[in-house]
């Protein structure tokens, strides 16, 4: 197999304890609901300029969500099923958050993911095409290979993936980087699909009937009325 050069391999290589700290960051901010602007759109819009940091970061989330080709030549979208996935769900708008501080790390991270994937395809003989980068370049069944032994319970570097992986799933799921009225006026592609339920007339969402059918316990008596805990 002729070697693979990947334009971002210029960029030095991924500071994971950088990466990390963001990643727990990130996780700490989703775990609390906190969402302070950590970084500016100038900075987000700059860290996936390059057009192989965004392809990569989209074969990722195709990966884990797979959804259908933009179009004929779509290298990223890998087109395993019919209807949206993750891509057309915003998961890069998701990742570039300037309420999250990851955009300025992901060129680093789509350097480690494509090496990965050139030791992958090294190892199984597979020809990678010298316009792409690596990952995007594997067929989607040896993708999601891959991708199955990162987040292995010894991979060193799971921590990174399970970040991703889980703001993957909230850009289809939540449409996490749109307001939530402004996503279903729009027709948001996950939440569409999902058939995620509108607001009332005033933009509340209420849950009249429960979930399986019975009350699980009594409403505490100090609940407000907007239903939080006192």
């Amino acid at each position: 197999m002729p070697p693979h050069r990947d334009p971002s391999s210029a960029l030095s290589p991924p500071t994971r304890r950088a990466i990390l700290t963001a990643l727990t960051t990130t996780a700490a901010l989703l775990t609390a609901g906190q969402f302070p602007a950590i970084a500016s759109q100038a900075t987000a819009a700059e860290a996936m300029s390059a057009g192989w940091t965004v392809q990569t970061m989209e074969a990722f989330a195709d990966t884990l969500i797979p959804g259908e080709r933009r179009s004929a030549d779509d290298r990223a979208i890998a087109g395993a099923v019919t209807g949206p996935g993750a891509v057309q769900a915003g998961v890069v708008q998701t990742l570039t958050s300037p309420e999250l501080p990851l955009a300025p790390l992901l060129p680093e991270i789509a350097v480690l993911l494509n090496a990965r994937a050139i030791a992958y395809a090294t190892l199984h003989l597979i020809l990678l095409p010298p316009t792409a980068p690596a990952f995007v370049g594997l067929p989607f069944r040896h993708r999601t290979t891959l991708l199955r032994t990162l987040f292995d319970a010894d991979e060193p570097d799971r921590a990174i993936w399970q970040v991703l992986g889980l703001l993957t799933g909230l850009a289809f799921d939540t449409a996490a980087h749109l307001d939530t009225r402004h996503a279903l006026d729009t027709h948001h592609p996950g939440l569409t699909w999902l058939d995620f339920p509108r607001p009332d007339a005033d933009g509340l969402w209420r849950f009249p009937h429960y979930s399986y059918g019975t009350a699980l316990a009594a409403e505490h008596p100090a609940t407000t009325p907007s239903g939080s805990p006192a």
